[in-house]
């Protein structure tokens, strides 16, 4: 199962309405990177509004897929975590520092707006 990637002006929208297992978040990782490449994007919005739990490897590669991003220059906000999903980030401890994050979708954009249109 493939999550789609929106395009909106210079930025890549997601919004994960999947249960995520190991193939999908590789998925996901390897559709992001290529995307980013090939739309020269310079920012991801990741809405995890409906992923109520995540497992030590998800964690894992979602934290890789916001490294993997920000190196090839493009800034991700992630939007609304859940409490369960932030409890299991900060146990396996995935701090992702630097990483701007919102409640929603909608907020998620205007915050990456802000901080790369100044």
């Amino acid at each position: 199962m493939r999550i789609p990637i929106l395009k909106l002006k210079h930025y890549l929208l997601i919004s994960v309405q999947v249960e995520l297992d190991d193939q999908t978040a590789l998925q996901f990782q390897e559709d992001l990177l290529n995307k980013i490449h090939m739309e020269g994007s310079l920012g991801v919005v990741i809405d995890l509004t409906s992923v109520d739990m995540i497992d030590s490897f998800i964690a894992k590669v979602l934290g890789d897929v916001v490294d993997m991003s920000n190196l090839m220059g493009a800034k991700v906000v992630l939007t609304g975590i859940q409490p369960a999903v932030a409890i299991t980030l900060i146990d396996m401890g995935i701090t992702l520092k630097d990483v701007q994050t919102a409640l929603d979708l909608e907020q998620g954009l205007e915050k990456l707006q802000q901080e790369l249109e100044g």
